[in-house]
């Protein structure tokens, strides 16, 4: 005989023929889902997003290139809120670069939405060299192309919305930077500075964090950016 059972089954014992029942089993609570929401591919844009923008200007063109990266923020108003790169722009009145420019902006976009860990974009564009060369940005850091420089903007868009930690330098090697720049300056007082430059005009390129910060002092050649040294 077939007994159709129209209620939720909340348990169930086993009966034996010569006795009471032996085991019971009840039906585990079911845990509820956690609302956190993770960045993927099925979040759906929202109808305003946040954002920064940056400008780029290289010697590499007289039009300057805007980088503007919308973030979407997540879990908003809760202890899990997080900001996440959604999608890039970049505009410029030079058309030159505008096919690889706009496949470059669907594609990180694509990789911004896909979720999980970007940082290693701002890497992978950085180490982009250019055949022809390239070139020093405003304060003396060399940029090896225009894709690289587009690769500093999202890390410093990255650093910005806290994805990327600054490591900075440590009490003794910041102590050293600063000792170096207040001798520098104090030698520097009765003179002119040609280059409008957050470094001295003769400092050489640092190895280490590409900036033309590298100047000899007391006989060995500090970093004044990331103070590097030759002395150890």
């Amino acid at each position: 005989m077939t007994i159709k059972i129209s209620k939720k089954i909340t348990g169930f014992s086993i009966v034996k023929p010569d006795g009471p029942a032996v085991e019971e089993v009840k039906q585990e609570a079911v845990m509820p889902e956690s609302n956190v929401v993770q960045m993927h591919e099925k979040v759906e844009r929202p109808e305003m997003l946040i954002g920064s923008t940056y400008k780029i200007k290289t010697p590499l063109s007289e039009h300057s290139l805007y980088v503007t990266i919308n973030d979407i923020v997540l879990n908003h108003g809760t202890e899990h809120e997080l900001r996440r790169p959604f999608e890039i722009f970049i505009n410029s009145k030079n058309m030159d670069h505008f096919q690889w420019i706009v496949a470059l902006t669907r594609i990180i976009s694509a990789v911004f939405r896909k979720g999980g860990d970007v940082t290693f974009l701002s890497e992978e564009l950085r180490s982009v060299f250019d055949p022809r060369g390239g070139y020093f940005k405003k304060g003396g850091k060399f940029m090896p192309s225009l894709v690289a420089e587009i690769g500093d903007a999202i890390e410093s868009h990255l650093r910005m919305i806290g994805l990327l930690k600054d490591d900075g330098l440590d009490e003794h090697q910041q102590k050293l930077v600063d000792d170096k720049r207040k001798q520098l300056d104090e030698s520097l007082k009765s003179t002119e500075t040609a280059e409008a430059s957050a470094f001295p005009g003769g400092a050489q390129l640092c190895l280490k964090c590409s900036t033309k910060a590298m100047i000899k002092m007391d006989g060995c050649m500090t970093c004044l950016s990331c103070g590097d040294s030759k002395c150890g």
